[in-house]
């Protein structure tokens, strides 16, 4: 690891180097970012909230936890872990689902949102986006509550079979894709990933402290992205660090 150190920068928020956590979605943007017609607190924000259509509300993401604690998740996951097809390239998205369902986890999740001066009828993607103060929400708490939560709703509707009653709840709340303007994405999807690339478009090519940052890493040295738990369900830790890459190889290209 230290030899693979001397050729590459790990690109994420507890890195050692002011640089590295630069380039991390949860590096907190002072101005903001403003994307899709709102700011959000840093490019973390802007991924976790569009997870949320704009229509749906706090309250109803209650009701979604109390509803997925009501219900004996073992068969549901006992199909999943015996289908190696469906298991092994999904096996990240699995565990995530098995350790998000368990009732205590739930409950926190519930807490949550009973929490952070939110009430029923706010609605979930405005609520991370920037309002009269800043930095409502950390970019941790971005990835760890509105984003773990999101994936769970993602998930569930995604592995759940077509004629699983929970399936039409959860598209009724929207969770049955990305919703951006008029797209429409869904979550397992290269169109959405490929939306990380239109972000740092925004972040690294159009806002000069980040782009100076990015394009001044020397071409020998890869951009990585280590993390301590693991991949990703909704980008792949290769999908992002390539598009990572390509981001510093048009921030070079470009200016």
């Amino acid at each position: 690891m230290q030899a693979k150190w001397e050729h590459s920068l790990n690109c994420w928020s507890a890195s050692p180097s002011i640089p590295e956590r630069v380039l991390s979605n949860r590096y907190p943007i002072e101005e903001g970012i403003q994307l899709h017609g709102a700011k959000y607190d840093s490019a973390e924000h802007f991924w976790q909230a569009v997870k949320y259509h704009p229509d749906v509300t706090v309250g109803e993401l209650r009701e979604l936890t109390v509803l997925l604690e009501g219900r004996d998740w073992t068969a549901w996951l006992a199909r999943l872990d015996n289908d190696p097809q469906l298991y092994l390239p999904n096996a990240y998205a699995v565990e995530f689902l098995r350790h998000n369902l368990a009732p205590e986890r739930l409950r926190w999740f519930r807490g949550e949102l009973a929490d952070h001066g939110l009430s029923a009828s706010d609605h979930a993607r405005q609520a991370q986006q920037r309002g009269s103060a800043a930095f409502r929400f950390s970019a941790f708490e971005e990835k760890v509550l509105w984003g773990d939560l999101a994936d769970l709703f993602h998930l569930v509707y995604t592995f759940s079979l077509p004629d699983d009653p929970i399936r039409k709840t959860f598209a009724e709340r929207h969770f049955d894709a990305i919703y951006i303007g008029d797209q429409r994405m869904a979550f397992i999807s290269e169109e959405f990933r490929s939306q990380m690339l239109e972000i740092w478009k925004v972040k690294y090519l159009q806002m000069p402290r980040f782009r100076e940052v990015i394009r001044l890493i020397p071409i020998e040295i890869r951009l990585e992205h280590f993390l301590n738990d693991g991949d990703s369900p909704d980008i792949p830790i290769p999908v992002y660090v390539r598009y990572l890459n390509q981001i510093r190889a048009l921030a070079r290209a470009t200016f």
